[in-house]
């Protein structure tokens, strides 16, 4: 089975450019960075001044095609990038990381072949087991650049996940906690309940209306 290796030299990124992005909440500043090893390019979407000293409101969102562009309610992916967008707008001052590591880091083909399993009756772990993959393979090492590049020590950080928190501390980043949660429906109820059992993600109990269902 695959594991998340842990770079022993820091991860390189280069800055590459900087435009607006307006959107519905608020006009962004949106900055590409490429990661120097592998080519992927990442993404800042960024709010007021992140570089005053002052604990930042964040997001670190790991890209999700079927979520973000295509509307899938298999997971809340796509909720969470649009809430967290919103909350930052609404604070006037935020950065929001925008990190293409697709399907926990297994990448879209797998992410698709992970769902089929899921249809089979695999729970989302259960299928990366399946396909030989970890529970999840994302490196949050290439977050320590981009925040480096703005001049960000502390941050308010929009998640349910203990492992990307831990991450970033043993970053030397200073973090606090805001709850980040998106609704459930019938169509990702178990992903989240197996996020929440097996990924210790940190998830209000599901509603009754919304038992996992096992066919997704």
């Amino acid at each position: 089975m695959q594991q998340s290796s842990v770079s022993r030299t820091p991860t390189q990124l280069t800055f590459m450019a900087s435009c607006a992005l307006p959107t519905p909440w608020a006009t962004f500043q949106l900055h590409a960075f490429v990661e120097d090893s592998t080519g992927k390019e990442h993404l800042a979407l960024t709010l007021g001044d992140v570089g005053n000293g002052e604990p930042v409101l964040a997001r670190l969102h790991s890209e999700c095609l079927t979520g973000d562009a295509l509307f899938s309610q298999r997971c809340d992916c796509g909720a969470q990038l649009e809430g967290a967008l919103r909350r930052i707008a609404a604070e006037d001052r935020g950065i929001l990381l925008y990190l293409r590591q697709e399907g926990r880091g297994i990448g879209l083909i797998n992410k698709i072949r992970a769902y089929k399993l899921q249809e089979q009756g695999a729970d989302t772990v259960e299928a990366n087991h399946q396909l030989g993959f970890a529970d999840d393979l994302r490196d949050y090492e290439i977050c320590a650049p981009i925040f480096q590049h703005f001049g960000i020590k502390s941050l308010r950080l929009m998640t349910n996940n203990p492992r990307k928190i831990d991450a970033l501390k043993s970053l030397d980043i200073r973090i606090e906690r805001v709850e980040h949660i998106a609704s459930s429906t019938r169509h990702n109820a178990r992903y989240l309940a197996t996020k929440a059992k097996k990924l210790g993600h940190l998830l209000p109990p599901l509603a009754p209306a919304h038992k996992p269902d096992e066919n997704n």
